[in-house]
């Protein structure tokens, strides 16, 4: 991982030089969640200004960095930090409490996440991953091996959901995915035996041949509502009692 990232920096330096504000890594390689199998390297490089000549000095850098399975740094400025957290309010507020910063200026921990947008966001997202979930999983029910896939590769988005899920309600949210779905268990009161097993899937512990993904599908998909309805409920008056900067500091405590 460091020299994996330690030659993007200096790719990075070389290309775009003084241009560079920062350069962040955030998601779950930054906290040592990462699964080789099915994660990335996340990371949001913030410049001085993006114009085309900027693009084409950093096209062969990207190709690099995509060649080694890694998804095309995010490119803002620093104004665009500091005026999008409104629309991204789930991606400020995850890549703000789970961030390493690699080159430069810590640019995100003092962002400010609006209650309402960040509460309106987390429901429509695990609105919207439900549906696409159930669309999904109507279409190949009867292949076992094509579902236990999709379940698994959905459990970790689901996972960072919950995770913003518990911060709404004021809750220390872990950023490792088991301690999450154990924090919802206690404050959702959810049934985490089929995240669990999808999260032995994911991480090769169990294989696809362990679990019967129709019951195991039948229990994820009520779950989920469960914490959906619990983001529902809460309306401003809730959000405005709520104490994110202690929901946060556990996260402040774990991070590398």
């Amino acid at each position: 991982m460091a020299d994996e990232l330690d030659q993007l920096v200096e790719k990075l330096n070389k290309a775009l030089g003084r241009e560079i504000i920062s350069i962040v890594l955030y998601g779950s390689g930054a906290v040592g969640d990462r699964n080789e199998k099915f994660s990335d390297y996340n990371v949001l490089c913030v410049l001085t200004r993006i114009d085309p000549e900027l693009l084409g000095a950093a096209e062969t850098v990207f190709r690099w960095w995509r060649t080694h399975g890694n998804p095309s740094p995010l490119l803002l400025t620093r104004h665009e930090v500091e005026t999008s957290t409104d629309c991204f309010a789930i991606e400020f507020e995850d890549i703000k409490q789970n961030h390493r910063v690699l080159y430069g200026e810590d640019v995100v921990s003092s962002l400010t996440i609006d209650r309402c947008f960040f509460r309106a966001q987390v429901e429509h997202d695990l609105r919207a991953k439900l549906l696409r979930l159930r669309q999904k999983s109507a279409g190949i029910l009867s292949d076992r091996d094509g579902l236990c896939r999709l379940l698994a590769d959905s459990v970790s988005t689901f996972c960072v959901l919950f995770r913003h899920a518990l911060i709404l309600h004021g809750v220390d949210a872990p950023a490792k995915k088991r301690e999450v779905i154990e924090r919802a268990h206690e404050r959702f009161g959810i049934d985490a035996a089929p995240f669990e097993a999808l999260l032995d899937q994911r991480e090769a512990r169990k294989g696809s041949k362990a679990i019967d993904p129709v019951p195991v599908l039948s229990a994820y998909l009520n779950e989920i509502g469960k914490v959906i309805e619990a983001v529902d409920v809460l309306d401003k008056a809730v959000l405005d009692k709520a104490i994110p900067d202690k929901a946060r500091a556990g996260q402040e405590e774990n991070r590398p």
